[in-house]
């Protein structure tokens, strides 16, 4: 289990009114609203880096689009 710690944030007056009703009426603290919001945030932005780091991996291996020895053009002009 990961301890919690406090944190301090300075808003102003009006949205710190406004935090409070969003709060109530979605059944929660501020606190917990804040706290959700940035645990949120945090999440997708690690998900955003391994799925970057993952396509730059692929990129980097490179993909088989086919190909292979040219043909001569003697064999393309056989007739």
């Amino acid at each position: 289990m990961t301890t919690k710690q406090n944190m301090t944030v300075q808003l102003d007056g009006d949205t710190i009114r406004k935090a409070k009703i969003l709060a109530a009426t979605k059944g929660t603290s501020v606190s917990r609203l804040v706290a959700s919001t940035i645990e949120e945030l945090v999440a997708r932005d690690g998900a955003y880096q391994a799925a970057r780091e993952k396509a730059l991996a692929l990129l980097k291996k490179g993909f088989p689009l086919g190909g292979g020895p040219y043909a001569s053009r003697d064999e393309l002009h056989e007739r």
